[in-house]
């Protein structure tokens, strides 16, 4: 069920009906809103809902023991690596099994040997990877004492299977959303106006996103050579199509949250103005950078002992990994740590401390541009569809392939910068005038209205999210 079709509407629409008029006391609307969020997942498959029970009750019961032997460190410890374990044994199995059988017959290849590994015939859970990290981050707060185990399955459940967010984030922490439904807010009308605002924000950069698409798997789908200009059309657009995709998604799933009083953070801050590879990642996914950081960083040792680049790098190759299922995502993750990695080096240098002393209006542009520019590399090993088609891209677009670029491909570049722009500009004019907007209803209406009529005239209702995928 996606949020871009008709029959999430009149989901949402009877569900917000019977959640603030019909069930009003806090026991009923909590198993309301576990049967809406099981009936949403079920609605891609209802095979999965075990599945998804079964993680929330394994990391509910052993985060009560981690605090039952908080007098006992080793005890405790071995409760937190059961919980480690049964989320990454999950995650391996549904999502990895098969890139491993594969991997391990092309290596044995290497040597000349044939061998005839056969695959599993598994389906990936949607949104299982948000869900198992969501869950594991809940018992390593336990073990480091920020929260307390909490009392009651039914709310865990229903935070952990929270629909707005379930199948493609932003990953909550339990600190965060378990409060939250411990003592249901009601939603006011500012609340209400500005999750209809987010929603249509969202839908519109979905559908800036998905018309992103065909430029996109024009260059990288093309079986001959392509001009240089072409191929960064193509880089450009899924750029464009990645931004608008998938923090549309999360803008919706962040509007519809509001409408029931419930508050997501932020997960997306004008990713593409980023001064440097570090400040991209605070703002692209901020909910799963922050969740590298603070599970994943500093569990291997983040800055201290000298290892910050050892760690960085294996934060990003596992963050990359987290994306799929293939090499390229791994490239992907290590080209990040790659450049991370020399942007922290570049920050305590001579170079770095010059350019730091200089920091006008120009050397900040040219820092953005350049922070793009990498960002955009990297995308190129996200979309392919394997190495020789990402370095088939990388060589297009940096030299000559013989190839003469048309005067559409200057029309279509143009639409696509001008897509790029638009979406940061209308997140721009939300985070500084959205507050500001809301308080005027005879402005907001029009807008809103406006906003949903332009999706429906020229979006296309159903089409997939890209991380659905993850």
């Amino acid at each position: 069920m996606l949020f871009n079709t008709p029959q999430f509407f009149w989901f949402f629409a009877i569900f917000f009906v019977l959640y603030n008029f019909v069930f009003t006391s806090h026991k009923k609307q909590l198993w309301l809103l576990l049967a809406s969020s099981l009936v949403f997942y079920g609605a891609w498959n209802y095979a999965f809902i075990p599945l998804l029970v079964f993680s929330a009750l394994s990391d509910y019961v052993i985060a009560g023991f981690v605090e039952r032997n908080n007098h006992d460190p080793v005890t405790k410890k071995r409760w937190l690596m059961l919980s480690i374990f049964i989320n990454l044994s999950v995650l391996g199995i549904f999502k990895y099994s098969n890139f491993v059988l594969q991997s391990t017959q092309d290596f044995i290849g290497l040597f000349g040997v044939d061998a005839h590994i056969s695959t599993l015939s598994i389906i990936l859970p949607v949104g299982i990877s948000f869900y198992t990290f969501q869950s594991m981050s809940y018992t390593i707060d336990v073990y480091r004492g920020n929260m307390k185990a909490h009392r009651g399955f039914l709310t865990f459940l229903s935070a952990l299977s929270f629909f707005p967010q379930l199948v493609a984030g932003p990953i909550l922490r339990a600190q965060h959303i378990l409060p939250q439904l411990d003592n249901l807010p009601i939603p006011t009308m500012a609340n209400i106006r500005n999750g209809l605002m987010l929603i249509m924000l969202g839908l519109i950069k979905k559908t800036m996103a998905d018309m992103m698409a065909g430029p996109a798997s024009t260059a990288f789908d093309a079986t001959t050579p392509i001009s240089s200009l072409d191929a960064w059309v193509g880089a450009l657009a899924f750029s464009a199509q990645i931004y608008g995709d998938f923090s549309g998604y999360t803008d919706i799933a962040i509007g519809i949250a509001l409408l029931m009083g419930f508050h997501i953070p932020i997960n997306f801050n004008l990713p593409y103005f980023s001064s440097s590879p570090v400040d991209f990642w605070r703002r692209w996914h901020i909910s799963l950078s922050s969740w590298l950081r603070d599970y994943l960083y500093i569990s291997v040792g983040g800055n201290r002992n000298g290892n910050r680049t050892r760690n960085v790098f294996i934060t990003m190759l596992l963050g990359g990994l987290w994306h799929g299922a293939a090499w390229t995502f791994v490239i992907w993750g290590a080209w990040h740590g790659f450049i991370i990695s020399v942007t922290h080096w570049l920050t305590y240098s001579a170079i770095g401390r010059w350019v730091d002393a200089r920091n006008n209006w120009l050397v900040r542009i040219f820092k953005v541009l350049v922070t793009f520019y990498l960002v955009v590399i990297g995308w190129v090993f996200f979309r392919a569809t394997g190495f020789d088609n990402a370095w088939t891209m990388l060589t297009q677009m940096h030299m000559s392939t013989g190839v003469e670029a048309s005067a559409s491909s200057l029309v279509v570049l143009g639409l696509v910068v001008t897509g790029l722009v638009f979406m940061h500009l209308i997140d721009w004019l939300n985070i500084r005038f959205g507050s500001a907007l809301n308080e005027r209803s005879w402005l907001m209406w029009p807008i809103l209205v406006i906003g949903f009529s332009l999706f429906l005239v020229v979006g296309d209702p159903g089409h997939d999210f890209i991380y659905f995928q993850f």
